[in-house]
């Protein structure tokens, strides 16, 4: 029979455990791996306290331990500030998406040993070769060879063009589907990754135009549009269309304007978008058109070749897309 003296004393000393973890655990919930919530063996309820010091979850309905000895996955350092978060972490993704390449030691162009000591002509000569055959011996298939030159070309149009880093992986993931489906054999590398790039900066939300990118690769505009219509297609990719919105902050900043301007520009392009005036524009020239008759009304002038070289447009479409906004929305002009 069971001692109901005793049985008190353990109830007593798990409500008393259950509120003390209460005060440093959090209630949650744990699932399996096959989505299935853990229930208490003995009340049924499916909320625990998992006690990080020792490794116990605890049922928070009635104070049953249910696991033991469960690892404990947090850092074991302490961190208060972002910049110390970022400093103390020692773990991380690869430094790109090739693991292979981001885990192995490359061999240094340096000529000298450990000491600081020149190195002699035949250990120059042997470093040089294992150097050679390490690079050989990193890609081995043509799968590889094709990523790695990829790679290199979209580094360097997205360090000329200032893209960041999310987006050029964006467009990396975009080009291994790309490989991956044979669309790459028979094209230009430069112009399947120039495609990739635009589509990627289609996707994230970031202001660059076909022709930008366009710019700074040997591929023609015309190509580099040919390769995007094809990889959208055979992808089966949906892009949003560009909000001109998002190219007012660029252009305002290259030509040195006023918060108000910045403001005045979006408030135009809203009504523009609201009246259906944006359907069917190259959304650069809306947005130069935009600052540009923000700039006049708010006194801050700049001259429409000024706005046409800072959106990378030509001044003939900031000239009729600043006509055509201005009569449509109603806009007075101040003649100066």
């Amino acid at each position: 029979m069971s001692n109901p003296e005793q049985e008190r004393k353990d109830q007593q000393g798990g409500s008393n455990l259950l509120s003390k973890l209460k005060v440093s655990g959090k209630i949650i919930e744990f699932k399996s791996e096959g989505e299935e919530k853990l229930v208490c063996p003995y009340c049924g309820s499916t909320t625990f306290i998992f006690d990080y010091e020792n490794g116990q979850v605890i049922c928070a309905k009635c104070g049953s331990v249910v696991l033991e000895h469960v690892i404990d996955l947090r850092p074991e350092w302490r961190a208060f500030t972002a910049e110390e978060k970022e400093t103390r972490a020692r773990a991380g993704g690869p430094l790109n998406r090739l693991t292979s390449e981001a885990l192995t030691t490359t061999i240094d162009w340096a000529t000298k040993d450990a000491s600081g000591k020149e190195l002699d002509i035949k250990r120059k000569l042997e470093i040089l070769k294992y150097r050679k055959w390490q690079q050989r011996v990193r890609v081995q298939t043509s799968y590889e060879r094709n990523i790695i030159q990829a790679m290199n070309e979209l580094s360097r149009i997205s360090s000329q063009l200032g893209i960041p880093k999310a987006c050029v992986d964006e467009a990396m993931g975009v080009y291994e589907q790309v490989l991956t489906k044979g669309l790459v054999r028979g094209r230009s590398v430069e112009a399947i990754v120039a495609a990739c790039l635009h589509m990627a900066c289609r996707k994230i939300g970031m202001p660059r135009s076909l022709d930008e990118i366009s710019q700074y690769t040997r591929a023609s505009r015309k190509e580099v549009a040919r390769c995007f219509r094809l990889i959208a297609r055979e992808l089966g990719v949906r892009l949003p269309l560009s909000d001109p919105k998002l190219y007012v902050p660029r252009i305002v900043e290259q030509l040195k304007l006023s918060g108000e301007i910045l403001k005045e520009a979006l408030n135009i392009l809203e009504q523009a978008k609201r009246k259906g005036l944006t359907a069917g524009k190259d959304p650069a020239g809306l947005a130069a058109a935009a600052v540009y008759i923000a700039s006049l009304l708010r006194g801050e002038v700049r001259t429409q070749k000024e706005v046409a070289m800072a959106a990378q447009v030509t001044e003939v479409t900031v000239r009729n897309r600043y006509k055509e906004l201005a009569r449509e929305l109603n806009i007075k002009i101040p003649i100066k």
